[in-house]
């Protein structure tokens, strides 16, 4: 029995050994990593390259440096173009035979399809889309197509009978199906060139979703509507299904690259190395501006001249702003002032909050040095 113990025993002091040299090898680890200068190195080296440490200059600045930028191979874009315009009777025969035109390709195609529009669409009512913009009413889209057929009915039947109709129709309060289905009632005739739906972008953040894709193949079946439109992000074509593009939007793929500078789609994208601000705020706030109607934009100058005349105010009341712009005959009822004033949340030019005596007080979020600059260039 005793050599079985002394084994025991020197089997355990054996194992003991080899736990302490293995322990004493750990901390020896450690500490060697603890004393490393490398990995202190590496983690300051890593926390200096973030790109919010660095110093970014204005964007504005940025975007007024790379508009100088001399453009390049501009022999080459134009013949470019020249061959784009050459195909342009072949792109109104397809619109005839009931497609729609889709653009793609690298390059700003704004100028392109507005050209075709202004040259070779002459017989069509044209609406313009801009799909870049952050956000659209699509439904005012809709409403104001059926307002041109609506229009063109009444001319009808003041020739045939020689009366003046004073017929109308509200279709801002009809509901999209409702309208959808007034157009597709609406019989071609000789003479008619119909309603040319042209949109720009029509993969732009406010049309990617499903709804409103839907909504657009809906209003493409119309028997006297037609779309000419245009993408640029490379997903784009996951947006439709096989019957949208073959049955509804029936699309005729056009590659056209410009090589176009997007300057004026690029100005609701914020530039990687430039720092936001209120120029670049007061500048996105223009270009929507300037794409809604003129009295829109007179509905938005008596908001502007009131707040910088009272800066301390919270707001201006709803009903004040009512009065002051029936009394400029501005609008007409509260429907209209209301149809501006949700065009303006819709692209977030106006905040509304409540006063004090608890009515609704409409605030315009920009300072009043970038507000009286935008007054400025909105004149």
């Amino acid at each position: 029995m005793a050599p079985r113990g002394g084994h025991a025993a020197a089997a355990a002091s054996s194992g003991s050994e080899d736990e302490q040299e293995e322990a004493g090898f750990s901390r020896s680890y450690f500490l060697a990593k603890e004393k490393e200068p490398s990995s202190a190195k590496k983690r300051a080296s890593a926390a200096a390259g973030k790109l919010s440490d660095l110093n970014l200059v204005d964007e504005q600045v940025l975007r007024a440096s790379l508009a100088e930028i001399p453009p390049k191979h501009e022999k080459e874009i134009d013949a470019l173009t020249r061959g784009y315009k050459d195909q342009y009777r072949n792109w109104l025969f397809e619109l005839r035979c009931g497609f729609g035109l889709l653009m793609y390709g690298f390059g700003s195609k704004k100028l392109l399809l507005e050209d075709f529009a202004s040259t070779t669409l002459t017989d069509f009512t044209v609406v313009v889309v801009n799909g870049y913009l952050p956000s659209i009413n699509l439904k005012q889209v809709i409403a104001a197509i059926a307002e041109i057929f609506w229009e063109q009915t009444k001319l009808k039947l003041k020739h045939r009978s020689g009366k003046k109709y004073q017929l109308s129709q509200n279709f801002a309060s009809q509901s999209i199906d409702d309208i959808i289905s007034f157009l597709n009632n609406q019989k071609t005739e000789d003479g008619d060139g119909g309603v040319c739906l042209l949109i720009h972008d029509i993969d732009g953040p406010a049309l990617r979703d499903a709804e409103s894709q839907q909504c657009l193949a809906q209003v493409s079946c119309c028997p006297q509507v037609c779309i000419v439109a245009s993408v640029d992000h490379v997903n784009a074509p996951l947006l439709w299904d096989k019957k949208m593009v073959h049955t509804q939007f029936k699309w005729s793929w056009y590659h056209v690259p410009t090589f176009a500078p997007y300057k004026v789609e690029g100005v609701f994208y914020p530039l990687i190395l430039a720092s936001g601000g209120h120029a670049q705020t007061t500048k996105t706030a223009l270009v929507v501006l300037q794409s809604l109607t003129p009295n829109a934009q007179s509905v938005f100058r008596v908001l502007a001249e009131y707040q910088l005349a009272n800066e301390k105010e919270e707001g201006m009341p709803v009903s004040s702003l009512y009065t002051k712009c029936r009394e400029r005959f501005l609008v007409s009822s509260q429907v209209t002032l209301n149809s501006h004033l949700t065009e303006f949340k819709d692209h977030d030019l106006i905040k509304i909050k409540k006063h004090s005596d608890g009515q609704d007080c409409l605030h315009i979020p920009l300072v009043p040095d970038a507000l009286q600059k935008l007054l400025q260039e909105l004149a």
